[in-house]
């Protein structure tokens, strides 16, 4: 009993010391530390985020100089009320109409979870509404990543209506501010834009419920000091709101020059109540810190990814033949069985059936009818799902089908049995898109039905099927919910319905590959990739095009997520004809895999398509664990390059296009920066007999490659080059 107490005096002392003896709160990773500051009116005050600074008490004394007509000095989370004016991180509304907020710290936790990974829980409260925000931070060492979201906890008697809950906030002192984001829409997602900050507030978000990352992506990259982009050079934080819903990112420059940047769920018609009792968790902002330019940034990310962001771990799935752009919705059982049959000679690991495969009152045989009624349309397959598997596995192949769960279409019993399931205003007409409604993932039935539709697909092939493609065709518009009470809680349940539904699926099928397609890359963020493998970057599979989307998306998303595939020519959404070497040779930059029908390839083309896939496994390793290297930007040019890199530099892959006519004087200098200068590599090229590079077959310094650099001969549109760099 002794000892009990002893125990007990110990904690409670280590307890008190965290909650007023320690003024300040470092939060460190190996190479950055973000600083709190707890100063004497208990207030939780932003210091710094960036390189190592030593002591956090070498703080004492700081003097901002900011003068107290100008408001506080930063936050480490503003609230609304108090002496703050500017965009608050939280805000809400109380039963007795009182809209301040203001927090104090209460205490603060360390947690160690695993080796290099620490958990920080700082509790904050409003000691008039007893309201609690506790901020937790999330340090991973070796990756240089910090994830942040808030809990809050509504202790008071009286209701909150919350209309700001942002998962970040985050305070930077520079000269000037360099914002890289993306924008884009259907078949050209993820392009780049670039500007300066200036004074007011830059905002991206999005309102479309679903589908949420065709136009702005929530994540971007901000190089301090500086008006060029560097992949290479100068301090950078990225940061990507983990989040499938309406989301909001904000950077406002202050008087002091000062840049507070928030980041969380859209407040857009999102009010909501926080009952007595209740508790609120916002998603992960994920952060990082480089001083080595915008290509550490990106691999800081990648490796966080890899490790803790993504469901597979970075495991990359087969390589593929789709059967979409190759078929359609028109195949039966032979013609599906003879691509099965050219998928295992080419070389390639799976073969996954697309839309069209299911539907009996209302079959399937275009976007107009069928979605909702999951059984298999016998008149196409009357041998079944499970026979195809069988026929895949028999030739070496894994299978995988697609289904769309969140959807229904009006031609469906599902819509005349549950209409009250469909996403609308009541009262109001339900408007379709795609000739499709939205399900309401609010509702627990509707979340029942589809788990269920990824449950029974399964059951149709014994649980034979290997690949599961999750599409989303469509976003939310007149929105409403027939469950939901307060309709503004509806767009944050439904995606956390949908993380729900994603969750049980996880638990049930462990195993199976699962795909997150949005007509094309609709939904394409860490929140989703917490329970997807992979990720459909785009439906526009074209090669020139595919450069600039790959570019974007793999700034902050690992290529080991994003399926790339090969597709015919006239390009099915640009009707252009591109050479199936630079189709090839861009897709193998991240997953690979084909969206054609083999039977229309030449013997030529086919014998290239052995030849390419038979290379692509040589170096798939590196797409899926390799550090990314930025070489030559597409935007800045005629030509675009990148590599990766093995972790302990032995080995690498180098890509590099020709994308615009320039006369064939003009060669690009690719200089190999993330190679070890002190190892001799052999270079070999790929999926040619007339190499483009002088120096093929040769043995070079790293030192050499990455000072002096290749200077390949591409110099005609859609040349293209894949290196192979080994070291002996």
């Amino acid at each position: 009993m002794k000892h009990f107490f002893f125990i007990l005096a110990i904690t409670l002392s280590s307890a008190i010391s965290h909650a007023i003896g320690n003024s300040y709160i470092s939060i460190n990773t190996d190479n950055t530390s973000l600083i709190l500051h707890v100063n004497t009116e208990n207030n939780l005050m932003f210091m710094h985020y960036g390189l190592p600074i030593g002591e956090a008490g070498q703080y004492s004394g700081y003097n901002s100089y900011r003068r107290v007509d100008y408001g506080t000095d930063p936050m480490a989370y503003p609230t609304r009320g108090g002496r703050y004016y500017n965009e608050p991180a939280f805000a809400a509304k109380y039963e007795d109409t009182d809209l301040n907020t203001e927090l104090k710290y209460v205490s603060h936790n360390i947690v160690h979870i695993q080796q290099d990974v620490t958990r920080t829980e700082i509790l904050l409260q409003d000691p008039k509404t007893q309201l609690e925000i506790k901020l937790i931070y999330t340090a991973y060492a070796k990756e240089d990543v910090i994830t942040t979201h808030s809990e809050i906890t509504n202790k008071g008697k009286q209701e909150a209506s919350m209309d700001h809950y942002a998962s970040s906030a985050m305070n930077i002192k520079a000269g000037k501010y360099l914002l890289t984001h993306f924008h884009g829409a259907w078949a050209g997602e993820m392009q780049i834009a670039r500007e300066l900050l200036t004074h007011g507030t830059k905002v991206i978000d999005n309102k479309m419920g679903v589908r949420t990352t065709h136009t702005e992506n929530p994540s971007f990259l901000l190089s301090l000091d500086t008006e060029t982009f560097d992949e290479n050079h100068g301090e950078v934080i990225a940061g990507a709101l983990a989040w499938s819903g309406n989301y909001k990112l904000s950077f406002q420059i202050d008087e002091f020059e000062r840049l507070n940047i928030l980041c969380g769920i859209n407040p857009y018609a999102g009010a909501y109540t926080l009952k007595k009792g209740q508790t609120f968790i916002t998603p992960d902002m994920i952060w990082t810190f480089s001083a080595e330019g915008a290509g550490q940034a990106s691999r800081n990310l990648h490796r966080w990814a890899r490790n803790y962001g993504i469901y597979s771990k970075g495991k990359m799935s087969p390589t593929l033949l789709n059967s979409w752009e190759g078929a359609y919705f028109d195949f039966t059982t032979p013609v599906l069985t003879a691509m099965i049959d050219d998928a295992a000679e080419m070389g390639l690991e799976m073969f996954v059936l697309d839309d069209g495969w299911f539907g009996t009152d209302f079959p399937r045989n275009s976007s107009k009818q069928g979605l909702g009624d999951w059984q298999p349309n016998t008149n196409k397959i009357p041998e079944g799902i499970e026979y195809l598997a069988n026929y895949a596995h028999g030739k070496g192949l894994k299978f995988g089908i697609w289904i769309e769960p969140e959807m229904v279409n009006p031609k469906s019993n599902l819509a005349k049995k549950h209409p009250e399931w469909v996403v609308k205003s009541a009262g109001r007409e339900a408007t379709t898109t795609r000739n499709q409604w939205l399900l309401d993932l609010c509702n627990p039935q509707v979340q029942d039905f589809v788990f269920s539709v990824f449950d029974e697909t399964m059951k149709l092939a014994s649980n034979k099927i290997d690949y599961i493609k999750w599409d989303c065709n469509r976003h939310v518009e007149s929105f409403g919910s027939a469950f939901l009470k307060d309709q503004g809680e509806f767009y944050v349940n439904y995606t956390q319905g949908l993380y729900n539904v994603l969750k049980r699926l996880r638990e049930k099928y462990p195993h199976v590959i699962v795909q997150s397609c949005s007509s094309g890359g609709g939904r394409v963020d860490y929140g989703a990739l917490k329970y997807f493998d992979e990720v459909w970057t785009s439906d526009n599979t074209e090669g020139l095009s595919r450069i600039f989307i790959q570019y974007g998306t793999n700034m902050i998303y690992p290529a080991c997520t994003t399926g790339s595939h090969v597709s015919t020519v006239p390009n099915h959404q640009t009707n252009n004809v591109t050479p199936l070497k630079f189709r090839f040779d861009i897709a193998a930059a991240g997953r690979l895999g084909m969206e054609m029908q083999p039977k229309n390839m030449t013997k030529d083309e086919y014998g290239f398509s052995q030849r390419a896939i038979a290379s692509y496994k040589k170096f798939r390793d590196l797409i899926e664990e390799g550090d990314l290297y930025r070489l030559v930007s597409p935007y800045d040019g005629n030509h675009y390059a990148i590599m990766y890199v093995s972790k302990d530099k032995r080995r690498a892959v180098v890509m590099a296009y020709c994308i615009k006519y320039q006369g064939r004087s003009k060669t690009p200098l690719i200089r190999l920066f993330g190679l070890d200068k002190n190892r001799q590599y052999k270079i070999s090229e790929l999926n040619t007999d007339t190499p483009s590079f002088w120096g093929n077959g040769k043995t070079f310094s790293g030192e050499w490659l990455i000072n002096q650099g290749m200077n390949p001969q591409l110099v005609k549109i859609y040349d293209s080059g894949i290196w192979y760099l080994e070291a002996e």
